[in-house]
């Protein structure tokens, strides 16, 4: 599966296909390139000199340890960019180092809450770690297309759009609480149910980017249309409402791969922002 033109397993150049194409910082396990919506982690052997011991749980998490070689770790730089990645509207890739500037890209991850541990640090002494719990978006992926092909995103009414509202608005800023790995799976599952949920019902049956109303329906009869996040170069997991569409199946590859999906791509940020705009003020339902 491709994620922002890069294929899980496949190996890479570092320098040449990472740093050439994002810029960002080259040393370090956290690059946070300046003009590109992405936040990119790298994980090795070599982070175990540090008292890293990044690796899989059996709930299907990735802890990742944050960075930081001596003392504390502290909630700055890398550390706060992933714990921030899908607030601020950014992919978070994963890479594993391999040597000789070789890297596997594992894959496209989410933030799901982190948790604090002893560790030790560079020099062997003990200190407080910051370790993230990292959902792989393929799950996610997974659930929004039960969730489209069941309907369940009807499940919420349109009349109480304005409680759907703040619970996604709620969801969004839900980014900073400690989190441990037996909840992480299930709380970012959640997570990005209620911000889906809110945005296929206020889009109201009619794709977002051209107003068209959706092609079909699912085989629960509701309106079929895609969450499409706006700020970012792929789309799954949750994401801030406001920066947020739903849109036909057309549009969306229009986006992601049209010659005027930039133009398309802001105009549907124009639409969200007028129709949060309206319903920030009169806590109505949003029309077309």
């Amino acid at each position: 599966m491709a994620f922002g033109g890069f294929e899980v397993g496949q190996v890479y150049n570092r320098r040449r296909d990472i740093h050439g194409r994002f810029k960002g910082q080259q040393q370090g396990g956290i690059s946070t390139p300046a003009n590109y919506p992405v936040v990119i982690a790298f994980t090795g052997e070599s982070g175990t000199a540090h008292g890293y011991q990044d690796g899989w749980t059996p709930e299907g998490v990735y802890r990742y340890f944050g960075e930081g070689q001596r003392g504390d770790m502290e909630w700055r730089a890398g550390n706060n960019a992933i714990r921030d990645h899908s607030f601020d509207g950014k992919d978070l890739f994963l890479f594993q180092t391999l040597g000789r500037g070789e890297v596997r890209f594992l894959g496209e991850f989410f933030y799901a809450g982190y948790e604090m541990e002893m560790a030790p640090d560079t020099d062997g002494v003990l200190r407080q770690a910051i370790v993230f719990n990292l959902i792989p978006s393929e799950g996610l992926s997974n659930l929004d297309m039960v969730r489209q092909q069941s309907g369940a995103e009807s499940n919420s009414a349109p009349e109480d759009i304005s409680v759907l509202r703040k619970s996604a608005l709620s969801a969004a800023v839900d980014h900073s609480s400690p989190q441990s790995r037996t909840e992480a799976r299930q709380t970012c599952y959640q997570r990005s149910a209620v911000v889906r949920d809110y945005v296929l019902v206020r889009a109201g049956g009619f794709c977002e980017a051209c107003g068209e109303v959706a092609p079909f329906k699912n085989n629960r009869g509701e309106p079929y249309l895609e969450p499409h996040h706006i700020r970012r170069l792929s789309d799954g997991g949750p994401d801030d409402p406001r920066f947020m569409g739903a849109v036909c199946p057309n549009c969306h590859r229009e986006i992601h791969h049209g010659a005027e999906g930039a133009a398309l791509n802001a105009k549907l940020q124009e639409t969200i922002t007028r129709k949060e705009a309206e319903l920030e003020k009169t806590g109505s339902r949003a029309h077309k």
